[in-house]
């Protein structure tokens, strides 16, 4: 655990903006402004003038408290959240990396800016995008993910979090890759599909069904990572 912890801490220290990266750990916590103001005993307005880049960078001391009260607050919670993360860092190591690509953000972006940045076309469930946040994305293989990836394997896409995007590579119709999401125990918040002009009836019906936001984009995958490797 406590490697987990100087993970966050060093991240936090060594970003641009420490602000945003510590409201994404808050945020992915599930934590309140309220909730941690009250934990640290201090006020809300405090924590969000630090998230929002409106006090000097936090120090190696109040970083550390931080820290230890996302920790703390999530052991009051079952340690869920933690759990997920050790599970994640056991893993990291064996995941399989011509399948796929774990990106993370710095900060929380909304959908709708997310698919600005990809000059996406939104084909199924428009009206999701407003109401979802996500902290990352995973770019897959479809073929080998779907040939070659266990199911019980199927956790390690989503890295540190569920509330990502899923790029889909290496598809024809985008079929097969809806219907794995539709029998998967997890589901990403965002799907979408890469260099696909037309995609298949059942895959738009099948994103309809789960409620996910179905996405074709032209750009390269290269162009992707270079413009999300911003957030």
């Amino acid at each position: 655990m406590d490697e987990l912890k100087e993970k966050i801490a060093g991240e936090i220290t060594l970003s641009e903006n420490a602000g945003d990266t510590m409201k994404k750990w808050r945020e992915l916590f599930g934590i309140s402004q309220t909730e941690l103001a009250k934990h640290l005993n201090i006020s809300t307005s405090t924590i969000s003038d630090y998230e929002g880049n409106r006090r000097q960078s936090p120090g190696i001391s109040i970083i550390k408290r931080f820290v230890d009260a996302l920790f703390v607050i999530d052991e009051t919670r079952g340690s869920e959240v933690i759990q997920s993360l050790e599970k994640f860092r056991a893993g990291e190591t064996q995941k399989k990396e011509e399948a796929f690509q774990l990106h993370e953000f710095h900060s929380s972006v909304t959908g709708t800016d997310f698919n600005r940045l990809i000059e996406g076309k939104v084909i199924a469930n428009p009206a999701y995008l407003d109401d979802i946040k996500i902290f990352g994305y995973t770019v897959l293989d479809s073929l080998k993910v779907i040939l070659e990836m266990a199911p019980m394997e199927f956790p390690k896409l989503f890295g540190v979090t569920t509330e990502r995007a899923f790029f889909f590579d290496n598809v024809s119709t985008g079929r097969s890759p809806m219907v794995v999401i539709r029998v998967a125990p997890m589901k990403p918040k965002i799907v979408v599909m890469l260099g696909l002009t037309n995609i298949d009836k059942l895959a738009i019906k099948i994103a309809l069904i789960e409620k996910i936001p179905l996405i074709a984009t032209k750009l390269t995958i290269s162009e992707i990572n270079e413009r999300l490797s911003k957030i």
